[in-house]
C-alpha cells in the first residue's frame, strides 16, 4: 500500500507542477504560493474529520509536535517558493527533474538515523547526482542564447539554481516529516499545520519584500485551485505512505513526479531539451528507481 500511495503522490505532484507553471507565469511565484496554500488549507480544513480528525493537534501532547510541524512548514515555504520561482523563469522539463532529486539528501539523512543504505541505493545516489550535473550543465545550442542579456545564463539554464535550492530544502523537509512530524501528528494533521505555517510564512515574506498580494483575477483562479487541490492531496497521500513504508522509499517514489511533469511539458508545452540534458533526466530517474530498492 505504501508503494501505491507513493506513486499516487507522484501523479498528483506532477500534475500540480503543470498548473503551478501556468499560475506562476501569470501572477508570479509569490502570489501563486500564497493563494494555493490558502486554497489547500481551506480544503483540508473541510475534510479533516473524515481523514482522521484533529486529535493529534489538540490532544494535549505538548508543544513538541507543533514545533516539528512548524519547522517542516517553514522548510516547505522556502522550498516551494524556490520551486515556483524556477517554474516562473525556467524550462519546466529541466527544473522539475532537478527539484525531484531531493531523495538523495532524504536518503542520506535517513541512513544517518538508522535506515539501511544498500549498494543499489548508493549507486542510485551517484547516478542521480551525475544526472543533476548533466541537466544543469546543459548543451550549448545557437537558439538557446539569451537575447536579452548575453551575460546571463542560456534560457535552458534559467531557474536551475532555484531548483537545486528547492531540492535541498525538500530533502531535509521530507526526512523531518518521516522521523518526527508524521509519527507524532499523523498524516492529515501534519499537512494542515504545514499549510497554516506556509500561509503565514509566505505572507511574511511578501510583506518583507513588498511584493504584491493582489487576489488573482477570475481567469487565473482555476490554475490556483488546481495547484492547491493537487499539491495538498499529494502531501496527504505521501504522509499516509510514510506510515506504511520506509521514509526513503516513499520519498523516492513520490519524487517520480518529475517524470510526470516532464511528460506533461513535452505534450502541452513542446519544450526543447538538449541531448545532454535528456541523458541527465534519464540518469536522475534511473537513480531514483535504484534508491527505492
Amino acid at each position: 500500500m505504501g508503494i501505491l500511495l507513493g506513486l499516487a503522490t507522484a501523479l498528483c505532484w506532477g500534475s500540480a507542477d503543470m498548473f503551478a507553471r501556468f499560475a506562476a507565469r501569470k501572477i508570479g511565484a509569490f502570489r501563486t504560493m500564497l493563494y494555493m496554500q490558502i486554497c489547500g488549507f481551506c480544503l483540508l480544513t473541510l475534510v479533516m474529520r473524515p481523514l482522521g480528525g484533529w486529535g493529534p493537534l489538540f490532544s494535549g501532547g505538548g508543544w513538541h509536535p507543533w514545533a516539528w510541524g512548524v519547522a517542516a512548514g517553514l522548510l516547505n515555504t522556502v522550498s516551494t517558493l524556490a520551486l515556483y520561482r524556477s517554474f516562473e523563469i525556467g524550462k519546466l522539463s529541466i527544473v522539475a527533474p532537478i527539484s525531484a532529486s531531493y531523495p538523495v539528501l532524504t536518503m542520506l539523512l535517513s541512513a544517518f538515523t538508522g535506515e539501511r543504505l544498500t549498494s543499489a541505493r548508493l549507486a542510485g545516489l551517484l547516478l542521480t547526482i551525475a544526472g543533476v550535473i548533466l541537466v544543469a550543465r546543459g548543451e550549448h545550442e545557437p537558439e538557446d542564447e539569451n537575447p536579452i542579456d548575453p551575460e546571463r545564463p542560456a534560457k535552458s539554464l534559467l531557474g536551475v539554481e532555484w531548483a537545486l535550492f528547492s531540492a535541498l530544502g525538500f530533502g531535509v523537509m521530507f526526512w523531518l516529516l518521516g522521523i518526527r512530524v508524521v509519527p507524532s501528528l499523523g498524516s492529515a494533521p501534519s499537512v494542515w499545520i504545514i499549510r497554516l505555517t506556509s500561509v503565514l510564512g509566505t505572507s511574511g515574506v511578501i510583506l518583507a519584500l513588498r511584493k504584491s498580494a493582489a487576489a488573482p483575477v477570475r481567469r487565473d483562479v482555476p490554475w490556483i485551485f488546481g495547484v492547491g487541490l493537487l499539491d495538498t492531496s499529494a502531501y496527504v497521500l505521501n504522509n499516509f505512505g510514510m506510515l506504511r513504508e520506509q521514509t526513503s522509499v516513499v520519498s523516492v517514489l513520490a519524487s517520480l513526479y518529475g517524470a510526470v511533469t516532464v511528460g506533461l511539458a513535452a505534450v502541452f508545452l513542446r519544450e526543447k531539451v538538449s541531448r545532454t540534458q535528456w541523458a541527465g533526466i534519464v540518469a536522475i530517474f534511473v537513480g531514483i528507481v535504484l534508491i527505492s530498492r
